[in-house]
């Protein structure tokens, strides 16, 4: 049964975020940029940045990096609206739409919200397919001309849901790598073709950072090509 009534939403949602901000406590988190350092709070002041992540990891920055200068993209479905709120509940923005339910509108209001902060998306979501990124990210770069950040992630010990994302649900005391590639600056107004060139260019810069999170986990990176940061 879905939770539709706004009180139980909310109430539910609180409860969730505390769950979230307790279990991800004991997560051992391993920050490794592959150029320069893209976490928020380390950032010269006016710096806008466009996160993407794949959906099945969105547990991770929403723990770690939630404040209210970041604007996340969570669909207009039922689930999605307690997501949203959990999100909110943690400290983040939320905008409501996605490419199957009010997404244009949503879109619009996301290229505003560019000029005053951070986005951030998942761009294989609401409902995949997994890992194949939709031309929302590429269009939101092109038209904000904010510098896309590519964010892998990686789990030394995680549970999987039967979902079609195969959601992640980091162990507790486990080591979770995360990864940001180079910047991606995508030209300005991009037509239709050239959007899709770069939207692959996105989906392979993606793929990447979630490879080499994937590797310096499991040590076949050797520790002198990696900036390694500890939290």
């Amino acid at each position: 049964m879905k939770i539709r009534h706004p009180w139980l939403v909310s109430c539910a949602a609180w409860f969730i975020a505390l769950i979230i901000r307790t279990w991800m406590r004991t997560i051992r988190f391993w920050y490794v940029p592959q150029s320069l350092d893209f976490e928020p709070d380390k950032l010269p002041a006016g710096t806008r940045l466009l996160y993407a992540f794949w959906h099945e990891h969105i547990l991770v920055p929403a723990s770690r990096y939630a404040r209210p200068d970041i604007w996340v993209l969570i669909s207009k479905h039922a689930d999605g609206q307690m997501i949203a709120s959990a999100c909110r509940q943690l400290g983040f923005q939320t905008v409501a739409g996605s490419s199957t339910r009010g997404g244009a509108e949503a879109v619009r209001e996301m290229v505003s919200l560019g000029k005053v902060g951070h986005l951030a998306i998942t761009p294989d979501g609401p409902r995949g397919p997994r890992r194949e990124m939709q031309p929302g990210v590429a269009f939101l770069a092109s038209r904000t001309q904010m510098p896309v950040i590519p964010f892998g992630v990686a789990c030394s010990c995680a549970h999987r849901f039967g979902s079609w994302d195969h959601f992640m649900l980091p162990w507790p005391f486990s080591r979770v790598v995360l990864v940001t590639r180079e910047a991606v600056q995508v030209p300005e107004n991009l037509d239709r073709d050239g959007l899709e060139a770069w939207r692959k260019l996105l989906e392979t810069e993606l793929n990447e950072a979630n490879r080499m999170a994937e590797e310096i986990l499991a040590g076949k990176i050797p520790a002198e090509i990696s900036d390694r940061r500890a939290a």
